[in-house]
Order: structure tokens, then C-alpha cells, then sequence
């Protein structure tokens, strides 16, 4: 997360299918669930590289449905997704400095990762 925050204002929520991800040979795409409180927050990701440049994207409410033995369901998560990323290791950023995590995207597949606590609470 960075200053970046809320810098392009609310957005609502994201209805199902509106998210297009750009997936294949080569490339996955990341979803990250976060808690509630990120809502609005950009959340940026790097290489695994030192130095490496970043990109961000913002953590949105999103509309859920499915169904299951013949019934429909709905629910809402938050999430950031960044739909076409070379496959590789990335690093996820809680600030500028701290990383909250590492995680793998592989090629055409999209990875989940829930965002850490942080180390105070």
C-alpha cells in the first residue's frame, strides 16, 4: 500500500464478470483478498527483483455469485486484481519499505493470495 491510496476515488463494487484477465503462455493474473479496511487502497507489486519497477492496483468490494445444488448464492469480498502478470516471483507491498509478502504467479492460471496481518494486530 503506498500514498497512492484512494488517489483515483471510489469506484462501488464490482459487479460479477467485470473483471477481464489476460492469461496464456507465459502470463497468470493474481487476485488478493484483503479485509474490509483496504477497501480503496492501492496495493502496489514488483519482480522479485531488487529495484524492480512496481505497478498497483486498487482493493475493491466485490459482488459474488454461485451456485450450488440448485441454489444461488451471492456474497462480497475486497480484493486488488492484477490481470496479466508474467509468470515469475513477486513481491507485495505493505508501504514503500515493507514487503508483506512473496508469491508465484504461474502461467496461464490465476493465483490467490490473502493479505498477511500485520505484525502489530
Amino acid at each position: 500500500m503506498t500514498s497512492r491510496e484512494h488517489e483515483h476515488g471510489a469506484v462501488g463494487v464490482s459487479a460479477p464478470g467485470s473483471v477481464v484477465l489476460d492469461i496464456g503462455p507465459g502470463i497468470g493474473a493474481l487476485v488478493l483478498y484483503t479485509p474490509p479496511d483496504l477497501e480503496g487502497a492501492e496495493i502496489e507489486i514488483s519482480t522479485d527483483t531488487p529495484g524492480a519497477r512496481r505497478t498497483h492496483s486498487q482493493v475493491r468490494k466485490r459482488f459474488t455469485c454461485w451456485q450450488s445444488a440448485g441454489s444461488a448464492h451471492a456474497d462480497f469480498s475486497y480484493a486488488a486484481v492484477y490481470p496479466s502478470l508474467a509468470a515469475g516471483t513477486y513481491t507485495l507491498w505493505r508501504d514503500a519499505e515493507t514487503a508483506a509478502g512473496t508469491i508465484i504467479v504461474a502461467e496461464a492460471s490465476v493465483t490467490t493470495w490473502h493479505w498477511p496481518a500485520s505484525a502489530d494486530g
